[in-house]
C-alpha cells in the first residue's frame, strides 16, 4: 500500500473522530435543560446514531446495491420515532427499476413512501405513497412491488404493485405501526435492483474517507436539526401543533395524518392531565419522549399507548396522566426521570384531528380533585402489561 493511501486512511479516521467529538458541544449549548439525565441521554443519542449515520452514508448508501434495513429500534432512535413502529427502507435512484417482494405482515397501519433528497437529514418531499389497504397482496399474505421511472408496457397490474419514481428520488421507506404488539406480525421483504451486478465495488481508501466524512456530518446535522426543531415547541409548552405549522421544509411525513406535538415541563411533584376524544381513525397512538426527540424506554417503561392498549371513559374520552410517580392511573405515561420533553398524538386515516386539552397541577391537587383518576391499576396488572409489551417488541424486532 502506498504512503499516500496510508495517510488518507489515517487522516479520514482522525477527522471522523474529531468531528464526532465536536458534535458533543450540542449537549451543552444554551437552552438545553440543565440536568444530568438530559445531558447524559443527549450524549447517548449522539453515540447511538453513529451506526444509523454509517448505514445511511457508507454501508447502505449505494442505490446500485440496495438492502432493506431498519432505521430505529429500542436502542437507536431520533426524530420522534413512533413507539409502535418498525421503520425500514433502502437507497434507490430515479433511473433504475427495483423489485421489492415478501410477506406484507399484519401491522394495523402500513405505508410506503418514495422521497427525494432535500433540506433535512431525512430528505425532502414525498413523490409517491402507497397505503397498506391499497397494496395488492396474495392469499398467503405476500406482495410484489416494482418501482421505477416509467411503468413497463407488459406490466401485470392485477398481480404486481407499481410505484413511479422521480428523477431526484433517493430513498424508499416502509412504515409499519403495530396497535396490538403481540398479535400483529412484521413484514419480511427484500429489495433487488433489476439487472443488479453480482459484485459490489472494492472498498477503497477514497470510499472510506468520503463515507466517514458524510457519517460524522449526518450525526451532527440530524441531532442538531431535531434539537432546533423541538425548541420551536418549547416556546409554547402544553400547546399542540403539527410540524407543518412551525416548519416549511418538506420531509418524509407519515401518510394519512400529520402528528400533533406539544412540549411539556413537569417538575417533581407535579402532573399533567391530557384529555381528548379520539376520532374514528384507521390507527391512533400517543407517544412520549425526551428533549432530544427520542421516545422513552418502551422496553421497560410505560411510555406510550394507542388505539388497542388505551382505555377510554364512558363518554369516549381518552385521559392521559403524566407523572413521575405511578399513581395507578389507567393511561399513565412515565417521564423516566425527565422533567421536559415532547408528547405526540397521531390520528391516522381520520376526518379530523382533535387537539388535547392540558391541565397541569400538583400531585396533591390531582389526588384531591380527581380521585377517580388514580388507584385504578395495581402492581400485578402493570407487570402483566409490561410482559406483554416486551413480548411484542421481541416479535417486532426479531430479538
Amino acid at each position: 500500500m502506498s504512503n499516500d493511501n496510508n495517510q488518507k486512511i489515517r487522516h479520514a479516521w482522525h477527522q471522523f473522530c474529531d468531528e464526532l467529538k465536536d458534535s458533543g458541544d450540542l449537549i451543552f449549548r444554551d437552552g438545553i435543560p440543565d440536568n444530568e439525565i438530559t445531558r447524559a441521554t443527549g450524549m447517548r443519542l449522539l453515540a447511538r446514531n453513529i451506526s444509523l449515520a454509517m448505514q445511511f452514508e457508507m454501508e447502505n448508501n449505494d442505490p446500485k446495491f440496495p438492502e432493506m434495513l431498519h432505521y430505529f429500534d429500542p436502542l437507536r432512535k431520533q426524530g420522534g420515532d413512533n413507539t409502535d413502529a418498525h421503520y425500514s427502507g433502502s437507497p434507490i435512484n430515479g433511473q433504475d427499476y427495483y423489485r421489492i417482494s415478501g410477506y406484507r405482515g399484519t401491522a394495523q397501519y402500513f405505508a410506503i413512501t418514495i422521497l427525494e433528497d432535500g433540506n433535512t437529514p431525512w430528505g425532502g418531499g414525498v413523490v409517491n405513497t402507497r397505503l397498506g389497504k391499497d397494496l395488492i397482496v396474495d392469499e398467503s399474505g405476500h406482495f410484489e412491488l416494482l418501482i421505477g421511472p416509467k411503468q413497463p408496457n407488459n406490466f401485470d397490474a392485477e398481480k404486481i404493485n407499481w410505484m413511479e419514481t422521480s428523477t431526484e428520488s433517493y430513498r424508499i421507506t416502509f412504515r409499519q405501526f403495530f396497535a396490538n404488539w403481540l398479535k400483529e406480525k412484521p413484514m419480511e421483504a427484500g429489495i433487488e435492483r433489476v439487472g443488479q451486478d453480482n459484485q459490489t465495488p472494492l472498498f477503497t481508501a477514497e470510499i472510506l474517507s468520503e463515507g466517514l466524512k458524510k457519517t460524522s456530518h449526518w450525526v451532527n446535522w440530524s441531532t442538531t436539526y431535531w434539537a432546533d426543531m423541538i425548541d420551536k415547541w418549547k416556546a409554547q409548552p402544553n400547546t399542540f401543533m403539527s410540524y407543518g405549522e412551525l416548519e416549511k421544509n418538506k420531509i418524509d411525513f407519515t401518510p394519512g395524518g400529520a402528528p400533533i406535538i406539544a412540549y411539556w415541563k413537569i417538575p417533581a411533584g407535579e402532573a399533567l392531565i391530557l384529555r381528548v376524544t379520539p376520532p374514528d381513525a384507521d390507527y391512533w397512538a400517543v407517544e412520549f419522549g425526551n428533549y432530544w426527540w427520542e421516545t422513552m424506554d418502551y422496553r421497560y417503561r410505560f411510555s406510550s399507548t394507542n388505539c388497542h392498549h388505551a382505555k377510554l371513559d364512558n363518554e369516549g374520552v381518552l385521559t392521559i396522566i403524566i407523572s413521575h410517580e405511578d399513581l395507578g392511573a389507567t393511561n399513565w405515561l412515565d417521564p423516566c426521570g425527565h422533567e421536559e420533553g415532547y408528547i405526540t398524538y397521531r390520528w391516522i386515516g381520520s376526518d379530523h384531528y382533535p387537539k388535547p386539552n392540558a391541565e397541569q397541577l400538583t400531585v396533591a391537587a390531582l389526588t384531591a380533585t380527581y380521585p377517580e383518576l388514580i388507584n385504578q391499576v395495581g402492581q400485578q396488572q402493570r407487570e402483566d402489561e409490561m410482559l406483554e409489551r416486551r413480548a411484542g417488541i421481541r416479535q417486532r424486532f426479531k430479538s
